[in-house]
């Protein structure tokens, strides 16, 4: 395999889309704890790029993205398996150099980085053979490195890793500096990682082209793309920022409470409106001229999905449409696990066995040409309840309007008990917010139960846990053995992860680099939201959405739970497979 080392190179006509600039802008940036000199850096690169096109490509790798949210359905589907391969390879290196420098950054970029840089100041190893420095073929630039990621996202179907590697290795045999392999994989990887928050983005997009924070802010929680904000910042248009459908807007969220009197205790005023959380995906629902779009919570595109709610939504008229709502697997007039649901997206192409699904509207943000966020929520709910839904696979939410905590509690304990999730309660004047967090809808979703578990692997840490343990496997005992059900890394503090890792240090039994084998003997507390059978761990269970509740000291591994305990909760649940 062939790896750059810079020399003189024939220069594009416009160096301001060169990649390389992309990638030392980013190192600087990082270098840099001052937010105001790291807003200062990126306006000015931002305001330096010639093109609307490379703005926008650049504007959404900086925000953590492949692709613009809505402007395709593509993902790049590249594994770090793939990506560890191409890197042995064209390195030249053994998995274990490789893991090293991974345990000291704990990302792949900055992993290949090092070895690239390691391997380009070797003494003699040009002479060696393993590494060929040559001329660079070409400068790539944004749109090159934009193009061979849609190349990847093409790539599907028999010998597509193969293709793959090819496409990277076409990639890395052109870079200049270590660095633009680095920002490669690290948006591939979705783990930029920079310093650089969204709102720190938005500033600098306002600084590079003279406009108000408040209009860039505003027209990003709206178009949720930053890339097209830019362009709209250069060319004076913010104010054509506006809810359109086809294209996805941010999700408004909810705050969480406890209980049923802190959650009531929240509202200003009663009555309010309690409704039922439903256990599926979030999705917006998009229609306009024919065409139907839907996203799921983190703005993908996910319509091919699901090809029988796309086919519903299409006999509901011809006007424009937004809803929001939670596509649920459902069937026999009751709730289905969230695992059948998940299936789905990880398949190809819909099936006769994939899970049957229903839609559960509960808010209407376009219609008839109109914008309704603005509007309150009474409102919107009137008239999307006016609407005379075509199928039974699109529902309406159940909704009731409640005036104390107690009708609350008592909704809550109905919708457990029919194998939902628990409740959002929500205030009828409030308008839609994209993109915000706050006190005007509120979830009140308890923990299911907790087991006693013993830890028996570790992994390290990512961005700011970078060099230390903190995602730990866990196990129950299953008589003589201890079989995996589940893995946490939320729930400690910043302390307690560091005794965590000096423990898990001394009791390693293999270390494989980024993961270790440990003596099973810490004891958590662990709690979750249910139990799902799964053939990823060898107990047959999964924990979901396992969080540590706390560590055990006082506990030994012979007072954890067993497997009797962990298939008696999944069988008491509502919904199961």
């Amino acid at each position: 395999m062939v790896l750059v080392e810079t020399r003189k190179l024939s220069s594009s006509s416009d160096v301001s889309g060169e990649f390389r600039r992309f990638a030392m802008t980013c190192d600087t940036i990082k270098a840099n704890r001052s937010k105001l000199e790291k807003v200062r850096i990126l306006s000015e690169y931002l305001s330096s790029l010639s093109y609307d096109k490379d703005l926008k490509i650049a504007a959404t790798y900086l925000s953590g993205r492949l692709f613009p949210p809505g402007e395709t359905d593509q993902e790049a589907n590249v594994g770090y398996s793939t990506l560890w391969n191409v890197i042995a390879d064209i390195t030249n290196s053994k998995d274990a150099e490789i893991s090293g420098f991974y345990r000291k950054h704990g990302d792949l970029g900055s992993a290949l980085e090092d070895v690239i840089a390691q391997k380009m100041s070797t003494p003699g190893y040009n002479e060696s053979g393993n590494l060929v420095h040559t001329l660079v073929k070409k400068i790539l630039t944004l749109s090159d490195i934009y193009a061979s990621f849609s190349e990847l996202s093409r790539s599907v179907g028999s010998h597509s890793q193969e293709r793959k590697q090819l496409i990277l290795k076409g990639l890395f045999s052109n870079i200049t500096l270590p660095s633009e392999a680095k920002y490669i994989v690290k948006i591939l990887t979705n783990e930029m990682r920079i310093g650089l928050v969204e709102g720190l983005l938005e500033e600098a997009i306002a600084k590079a082209f003279s406009k108000n924070l408040g209009e860039v802010r505003m027209a990003n929680l709206i178009l949720a793309n930053t890339g097209l904000v830019a362009i709209q910042a250069r060319n004076g248009k913010l104010g054509d920022a506006k809810l359109t459908p086809l294209r996805p807007t941010n999700f408004m969220l909810a705050d969480t409470a406890e209980t049923a009197e802190l959650l009531f205790g929240k509202f200003k005023s009663s009555p309010v409106y309690s409704e039922y959380k439903y256990d599926g995906i979030r999705a917006q629902l998009h229609k306009h001229d024919g065409k139907i779009r839907i996203f799921s919570r983190n703005l993908a595109d996910v319509t091919r999905f699901f090809p029988e709610l796309e086919e519903a939504t299409s006999r509901l008229g011809h006007y424009g449409l937004i809803f929001d709502g939670e596509i649920i697997a459902f069937d026999d007039g009751k709730p289905l696990s969230f695992q059948l649901l998940q299936r789905r997206l990880r398949k190809i192409a819909h099936s006769e066995d994939d899970a049957p699904i229903r839609y559960m509207i509960f808010d209407l943000l376009f219609s008839k040409n109109l914008s309704l966020i603005q509007e309150p929520l009474r409102k919107r709910v009137e008239l999307l309840r006016s609407l005379e839904l075509p199928s039974a696979i699109m529902g309406f939410s159940e909704l009731r309007s409640v005036s104390t905590s107690q009708e609350i509690s008592d909704m809550f304990v109905e919708s457990k008990g029919l194998g939902y999730e628990g409740l959002v309660v929500k205030e009828p004047s409030s308008p839609y917010t994209p993109g915000r967090r706050g006190s005007n809808w509120v979830k009140l979703k308890k923990e299911l139960d907790t087991l006693d578990v013993v830890v028996v692997a570790a992994e390290y840490g990512h961005g700011k846990r970078v060099g230390v343990i903190s995602d730990y496997t866990f196990a129950v005992r299953d008589g003589p053995d201890l079989k995996v059900v589940g893995k946490a890394y939320s729930g400690l503090t910043d302390a307690e992860i560091d005794e965590m890792t000096k423990i898990m240090k001394n009791t390693t039994i293999h270390d494989q680099g980024y993961r270790r084998t440990v003596k099973p003997q810490v004891v958590l507390e662990v709690a979750f939201d249910a139990i799902q059978k799964s053939d990823r761990h060898d107990g047959g269970f999964a924990l979901r959405f396992p969080r540590i509740k706390r560590i055990r000291y006082d506990k030994s591994i012979n007072e954890i739970d067993g497997i009797e305990k962990v298939e008696k909760i999944y069988e008491a649940q509502k919904v199961k497979i």
